[in-house]
């Protein structure tokens, strides 16, 4: 499996942005939960959301809950990450991510994820 993550940019606080992460090299994407996560500078990778396989649900960090909205198109293998209201917090650099398996308890743990992208910057500054 093979991510390409895009749309990163640079945007004022309350901007809006939307992500895309597209996988290749597989047949059936609807069996891999997505994550999104992000790491900024000096500080070590977190969690930000990700869409269960088979439509098992969406979940997200508290920080950016209500803000960002994590979606996939099945037929594409692409998930879309749309961010509005960013904050100057929000400036990193988003990673896309796949697994195959995984129990939700590990959804927000970065070791269970097998497959990454390359990852996109986003800076939010005014």
């Amino acid at each position: 499996v093979q991510l390409q993550a895009s749309g990163g940019g640079m945007v004022h606080p309350g901007g809006s942005l939307r992500l895309s992460c597209t996988a290749s090299g597989v047949r059936t994407f609807g069996s891999y939960d997505m994550g999104w996560f992000r790491q900024a500078p000096g500080k070590e990778r977190e969690f930000v959301a990700t869409i269960r396989r088979h439509g098992g649900g969406t979940f997200y960090a508290d920080s950016v809950k209500g803000r960002f909205t994590f979606s996939r198109d099945a037929a594409q293998n692409t998930g879309y990450l749309q961010m509005n209201s960013l904050k100057p917090e929000d400036t990193a650099r988003y990673y896309c991510a796949a697994r195959y398996d995984g129990i939700l308890s590990t959804i927000r743990a970065e070791r269970s994820y097998s497959f990454w992208g390359q990852g996109t910057q986003v800076t939010v500054s005014s």
